[in-house]
């Protein structure tokens, strides 16, 4: 073939049939990949609603009147409390240690990490023991004092809400200093050195610079907590705090009134929907550009030495409270009931049941969340892939309790048609994801945690270069060919990364696997929870040990990520 200045053409080499086939057969594949995931993790809301509307309406009056005012109360103060608790702390700690030179500074900028190792529900469980009136405490005070009698100390109620708000906002707090710590580090170095050179005092550079330019961070990271104190059964009703989620566990457990429980989840849910939109709210209008160039960092301001012992103290008060404190006491604790009586004769099941369950859904959610992440990037069609991605996401911002009485009809469905199924080709019917059976457990947490899989799959495939996949495409691969022999080997550590996050957060999660758990079943939660809620505090120690040691696996894992960032900015 020739030009019209009669230069020769290479010709495209023809596509073959089979190619094209099998393409197509990918690409058709991946749509209903797409329209499952989609349809598996919205099904709880819409379940939960048909639920709801399963009520014959009697029990309304009795929830306006006696339940849901003090739920609503006693949630919103709980929210409002945490949200101020968190802001505070998670920003102040995030200026600390950005814009100050101190010695210490780099240890305390990992430890402000650690609370994040430690679910609210142990938290509260550890110093319920720590802080009982024949606990250590107050025992060692009455010695110091002279005093013989439990009553003749009067000590602050712990088991209240201010006392549930003080603890949980304790460790909730580095949602809000992760991002705000980044922001400050990376954005803000250029307008933190023009005020201080037009002579702004520290102060005032915080609050007309800083904080403005932080605003997106802070309320990604507040919403993110709010979340988390919603979603939270363990330390509230260890607390004596009757939140909407310890009234739907109570309605649907106590009362046997499913119906109920729904109608009160679906306020929950739309509370949560609330603090979506305020989150968002929050950040609209407030994205910053950055050059070009590799952002340069904002210079710290050194401290005299009495100034920066101050800043230490005060930043290392945090980190005492939400990690140093109760690690410390349970570590205490579990090494004294080992030596005493030994390894609890249930540790081991314990250990097994939690290790198979959420390992099963740490399996399935990688390879689904990175289907999900990876299937804009092979089919020529992409408009749903971003859609897609969002929906998969969803299920991190529903609370276990409302995912767990949401999944109850389409778990219920599905069992009846894999048991029809069964029944028809081996003549039973097995339960597999019915209401007590691993299935359902194992269903609730890939719906709840599979945004994290596709988070940081799609983190991953993001530094790949855009061309790989045209690449391979001329190489003869056809989509598949591409996700299993390209993208999959360079994004793994990022899959792997999530796929330790997913693991974590399955092993920790209190709600769901309380009402999801099959029949007979203890995992390492559960186990916690019964020792709590039958006053066995000290019985509870190692599994709430085991848990907090899984809890630091993402802890690691940020610190990791962290490192060539601090190397990067030399001695710091």
């Amino acid at each position: 073939m020739l030009s019209n200045a009669g230069i020769p053409i290479a010709e495209a080499p023809p596509v073959a049939p089979s190619r094209t086939l099998r393409a197509g057969a990918a690409a058709l594949l991946l749509g209903l990949a797409a329209l499952a995931v989609a349809a598996l993790v919205l099904s709880p809301v819409a379940s939960l609603a048909h639920a709801a509307l399963q009520g014959t309406g009697e029990l309304w009056p009795h929830l306006w009147a006696y339940v849901l005012p003090q739920a609503l109360w006693q949630t919103g103060a709980l929210l409002l409390g945490v949200g101020a608790m968190v802001t505070v702390l998670g920003t102040g700690t995030a200026w600390l240690v950005a814009a100050y030179e101190f010695p210490g500074r780099r240890l305390l900028e990992i430890g402000l990490l650690l609370p994040l190792a430690v679910p609210t529900y142990i938290v509260a469980y550890a110093y319920l023991d720590l802080l009982h009136p024949l606990g250590p405490v107050q025992s060692t005070l009455r010695d110091l004092l002279g005093l013989t009698r439990p009553r003749d100390l009067a000590f602050p109620e712990i088991r209240s809400l201010p006392g549930c708000i003080l603890l949980l906002g304790f460790v909730l707090y580095p949602y809000v200093y992760l991002p705000t710590r980044a922001l400050f580090r990376m954005q803000a170095a250029n307008l933190m050195e023009a005020a201080r050179t037009l002579g702004g005092r520290p102060a005032t550079t915080f609050r007309r610079v800083a904080l403005p330019l932080a605003r997106p961070a802070i309320a990604l990271g507040t919403s993110l907590a709010l979340m988390e104190a919603l979603n939270d059964i363990g330390a509230a009703e260890f607390l004596g705090v009757r939140t909407l989620t310890v009234q739907v566990y109570a309605t649907w457990i106590n009362r046997s009134d499913l119906a109920g429980a729904a109608q009160i989840a679906l306020v929950m849910l739309a509370l949560v929907m609330v603090l979506v939109a305020a989150e968002r709210r929050a950040r609209r209008g407030r994205s910053f550009a950055t050059a070009a160039q590799r952002p340069r960092r904002m210079a710290r301001l050194p401290l005299s030495r009495a100034a920066g012992a101050a800043a230490l103290a005060l930043g290392l008060l945090p980190v005492a409270c939400g990690f140093l404190i109760p690690a410390g006491f349970l570590g205490h604790s579990a090494a004294a009931r080992i030596l005493r009586t030994g390894i609890p004769e249930r540790l081991p099941a314990e250990i097994a049941s939690t290790v198979l369950y959420a390992g099963i859904a740490t399996l399935i959610a990688a390879a689904i969340g990175f289907l999900v992440a990876a299937s804009p990037r092979l089919l020529a069609r992409k408009s749903w892939g971003p859609a897609l991605i969002r929906v998969a996401g969803l299920g991190y911002a529903l609370p276990g309790t409302i995912l767990a009485i949401g999944l109850l009809g389409p778990l219920a469905l599905a069992d009846g048609a894999l048991g029809e199924a069964g029944r028809a080709l081996f003549g039973v019917a097995p339960a597999l994801v019915g209401l007590g059976t691993g299935g359902a457990l194992v269903t609730a947490y890939l719906v709840r945690f599979l945004g994290i899989a596709v988070g940081t799959s799609e983190a991953g495939l993001a530094r790949l270069p855009g061309t790989l996949p045209e690449a391979s495409r001329l190489l003869g691969h056809g989509p598949l060919g591409t996700l299993r022999r390209i993208q999959l080997p360079l994004a793994w550590p990022a899959l792997l990364s999530g796929a330790l996050l997913v693991f974590v957060d399955c092993a920790k999660e209190l709600p769901a696997t309380l009402l999801l758990r099959p029949l007979n079943v203890e995992t390492l939660a559960t186990h916690l929870y019964g020792e709590a809620a039958r006053g066995t505090y000290e019985d509870g120690t190692v599994a709430a040990l085991l848990i907090v040691l899984v809890g630091l696996i993402p802890v690691a894992l940020l610190l990791r990520v962290d490192i060539p960032e601090r190397a990067s900015s030399g001695a710091g």
